[in-house]
């Protein structure tokens, strides 16, 4: 600072006129190049809004495009709920349900499964009715009217139409093998379900027959399996051999007339039914209940179910233990408790026994006082089937040798 004001102190008059000078030259070139007026307010003015817009312009505008939904089965605004012909009550499982038995309470409120509003069936509970939708209680779901029986056989004769020879009948299942074909619908602990039957559907559209492959619980009762597939499909089976079915879907079958079948979104809870094993065993007393549960967690194990394996041959096995003792026991040490309770279930049907408990992971089920062999046993019922491939098995012998002598023998 001391040195500055020496140095303007030395500098002389005409000096310090000439740098005044040239400062002022020099900011006043500057405000002239870069003069601006600075702005009124910095608050910005409301714009005059045109109150007769150009509807042209506005039409040239670029429309804003509106915000992505995601497709919604739920969404049916505006649309008819689904219409079906066909003449059964839709249920969740087809052989895991018996129309028969009645429940006796629900375990939630009676919400569709196919959704709000998008079926024409009112749901019950435990089916959505063919003939009554107004049915409101499960109580109206007790027998199913004979009507739809009838129109069942009527559709299934008319696109079944003339039957298979047996050659045609080899042709188709050699077609269905699994070197041949990879298409293949598995039927497991759930039984036949509703939307299955628009899985056998589809596999028509490609195929004059399907291989279906069964296992868990459902093998039990193999001919229940086989019923209601003919039933609920319109179509054949062909070839069975263990859990392995075949089913052709007729001669006059057209995919594009095809039943509408809508489609469950949730499976619905089961319905409460009555207990199967009781308090006390019926003409028993309650000492005598408790010493015939201790036994027959005691007896020797009868056989070991594998879980999901087939089990076609275990009513038969156990009618024949039951000729020589009174209790059986079944080991199911790996399954889930709701899969052996059905089979439980299935074998006081079908044997017939009475259950005793189900304790421990075993089925220990008592043949009963006065107990007798079916006269009309689960094999007979089984022949049908065997009895077909039997007149097939005769009939290709007969054309064969048609074929090698040239003429029909005597």
């Amino acid at each position: 600072m001391f040195l500055a004001k020496l140095s303007r102190q030395n500098q002389s008059p005409i000096a310090l006129a000439f740098t005044c000078y040239t400062r002022h030259l020099s900011s006043s070139n500057l405000y002239d190049h870069y003069s601006f007026k600075p702005p009124p307010s910095l608050v910005p003015e409301p714009q005059n809004i045109d109150p007769h817009p150009n509807t042209r312009t506005n039409y040239l505008k670029k429309k804003k495009k509106p915000q992505y939904r995601p497709p919604s089965s739920l969404d049916r605004t505006g649309l008819k709920p689904i219409h079906s012909e066909l003449p059964f009550d839709f249920r969740y499982s087809y052989t895991e349900t018996s129309p028969t038995v009645r429940p006796i309470g629900l375990r939630e409120p009676k919400y569709s499964p196919f959704g709000p509003g998008r079926v024409d069936r009112e749901w019950t509970g435990v089916c959505a009715p063919a003939l009554d939708p107004k049915v409101r209680s499960v109580e109206g779901a007790e027998e199913e009217d004979p009507k739809l029986e009838k129109k069942r056989k009527e559709t299934r004769n008319r696109i079944q139409g003339d039957p298979l020879t047996g050659a045609e009948r080899k042709i188709l299942v050699e077609k269905c093998q699994r070197h041949k074909t990879k298409r293949q619908i598995n039927l497991g602990r759930d039984g036949l379900t509703h939307n299955m039957l628009n899985d056998i559907h589809n596999h028509w559209k490609h195929a004059e027959a399907v291989r279906i492959k069964c296992l868990g619980v459902p093998t039990v009762d193999m001919k229940n399996v086989c019923t209601q597939l003919e039933d609920k499909t319109f179509g054949k089976i062909i070839h069975k051999q263990g859990g392995l079915l075949m089913l052709y879907r007729g001669r006059n079958y057209n995919p594009k007339k095809r039943p509408v079948i809508p489609l469950m979104l949730w499976r619905p809870h089961e319905p409460v039914y009555p207990r199967l094993i009781k308090t006390t065993i019926d003409g028993l007393s309650i000492e005598e209940t408790k010493e015939m549960r201790k036994r027959g967690l005691a007896v020797p194990v009868l056989t070991k179910l594998a879980k999901n394996g087939y089990y076609g041959s275990l009513v038969p096995m156990v009618r024949d233990a039951f000729i020589f003792a009174d209790l059986v026991r079944i080991d199911c040490q790996g399954l889930e408790r709701s899969d052996y309770k059905k089979i439980g279930c299935k074998l006081r049907d079908l044997v017939p026994c009475i259950p005793v408990t189900f304790d421990k992971e075993q089925i220990v089920v008592w043949r009963g006082r006065d107990y007798k062999p079916p006269e009309d046993g689960y094999f007979a019922t089984d022949q049908e089937s065997a009895d077909d491939l039997n007149m097939i098995s005769a009939a290709d012998e007969h054309e064969s040798d048609v074929d090698n002598n040239g003429s029909q023998p005597s």
